[in-house]
């Protein structure tokens, strides 16, 4: 995307300028969203973008800038007035330097596309997508459609002043269907949207006609569904999706952006048991097309799988470059940003409990009553502590070990780090589930996972 002569100029007026680090991110993004209601085309964009970052270390300190104009002057007067924030005084020259000696380093393409961006028309896509809407007509009850397909492609230039040098492409694409039923009692929702790091192919992996059929039928459920009860009560949470409590509740306690400020309860617990024995917690950027992976991370470091708790025992935290220098801790190709806008800090990729060896059906047995939440939504999380409430999205009432009538309106409400101690046992069926996370580097495609889980005990708040 730019020039290797370009880049080194750039790099070597910074260190040239005091900067003990300098590191530059280039990105080119293409978006493509449309969105039908009811049939009907409501949006229909794309949109390229394209531009520039550039980070210089002093040691700890770190000042960051960015630029949409890539031209030669541009980039260099930004790295001039980068340097000055730092006190250095008059011209900067680094001239009569030679050029940084690259060691280039180009995605392999493990998540490449089968089907890429211009292989298909708009046509096809609307036609895809009608499917989803048709799909979601389980009942007269179902009253309102609407449909979403977003398509990301991006490209990705990291290079420093150490040498690095790494170029990723990124395609990601998600359906997302969300389906309104209504009668006499009320208005209920039902919401479905896989995404993977793939082309047009994800409907091949998720057809579209099944993907509505979903969404329609988690509304007719909650329509039918009797307010949920209250109180303190054994809880299995589904697969999937279900892992949003400990992504949001956990996963963020464990990244070094709030472990180096000694801002997370799990700061400096390297080493001792922090769950039960039957939780091993995984954050993982290498998964074969997972919504967020990518072979490098925005720092131009490669992508690992990182355990984070094994059997109990915290083994690692999720590590960027300043976590590193902060904390002492090695990277662990965890440094992610929004986009050139942003600064990268130490980020989740797709996090996930492991499988256990409970069949599902056995995490049931013994429970005389409590929630089976099948399927989660969004919710709150109190940063440093853990301390959660997350809506139930489809559940259902558990009584004498067997799934019963349906219930709208819980919440499950406890702290992350307790509750993943008061987990009993996992089963074998993982599924992941993609979402957005935003951070102090912006919202980035995350993958959420776990098997079906039982916790001995949570506090559900519902309104019956």
């Amino acid at each position: 995307m730019l020039a290797e002569a370009l880049v080194s100029e750039v790099l070597q007026k910074a260190r040239a300028g005091g900067a003990e680090l300098a590191e530059l991110y280039v990105e080119r993004w293409r978006r493509r969203a449309l969105r039908v209601l009811s049939g009907e085309v409501k949006e229909a964009t794309s949109g390229i973008e394209y531009g520039a970052g550039l980070r210089l270390f002093y040691g700890t300190e770190v000042v960051y800038a960015y630029t949409n104009d890539l031209s030669p002057e541009s980039l260099l007067e930004l790295t001039e007035t980068l340097v000055k924030l730092k006190g250095s005084a008059g011209q900067v020259d680094a001239s009569g330097r030679g050029g940084l000696d690259f060691r280039k380093a180009a995605a392999q393409g493990l998540h490449a596309p089968a089907i890429p961006f211009t292989a298909r028309d708009k046509r096809y896509r609307l036609e895809r997508i009608l499917e989803a809407e048709a799909g979601a007509q389980v009942g007269p009850q179902i009253k309102q459609v609407q449909s979403n397909l977003m398509e990301w492609e991006q490209e990705v230039l990291v290079a420093n002043s150490e040498g690095v040098w790494a170029e990723d492409r990124r395609v990601r694409t998600r359906l997302y269907v969300t389906a309104i039923a209504q009668d006499e009692s009320g208005m209920q929702t039902g919401v479905v949207g896989p995404g993977l790091s793939v082309g047009l192919e994800l409907f091949d992996r998720y057809p579209p006609a099944e993907i509505g059929r979903k969404a329609g039928m988690q509304a007719l459920t909650n329509l039918r569904a009797k307010p949920a009860p209250a109180g303190s009560m054994p809880v299995v949470i589904g697969n999937g999706f279900g892992g949003v409590i400990f992504h949001e509740a956990l996963g963020h306690l464990l990244e070094t952006t709030s472990v180096a400020k000694k801002a997370s309860v799990l700061s400096d617990k390297l080493g001792e048991k922090v769950a039960s024995e039957v939780v091993t917690y995984i954050d993982d950027g290498t998964t074969p097309h997972g919504w967020g992976s990518q072979e490098f991370d925005d720092e131009g470091r490669p992508s690992e799988r990182t355990v984070l708790i094994e059997n109990g025992v915290l083994k690692s935290y999720m590590v960027d470059r300043l976590g590193s220098l902060l904390t002492g801790y090695r990277p662990t190709g965890s440094g992610r940003r929004q986009d050139y806008t942003f600064a990268p800090t130490s980020r989740m990729r797709n996090t996930f409990i492991a499988p256990g060896s409970t069949p599902r059906e056995k995490l049931f047995e013994g429970i005389e009553y409590g929630l089976y939440a099948a399927d989660m939504g969004g919710g709150q999380v109190r940063p440093g502590s853990g301390e959660y409430n997350f809506a139930v999205k489809e559940g259902y009432i558990i009584r004498h070990g067997r799934i019963e009538e349906p219930v709208r309106g819980a919440m499950l409400v406890g702290k992350g780090p307790e509750s993943i101690q008061r987990i009993v046992a996992v089963s074998d069926d993982l599924e992941m589930g993609p979402g957005m996370c935003g951070s102090l580097s912006g919202s980035l495609p995350v993958e959420v996972g776990q098997p079906h889980l039982l916790i001995s005990e949570i506090v559900v708040g519902g309104q019956a």
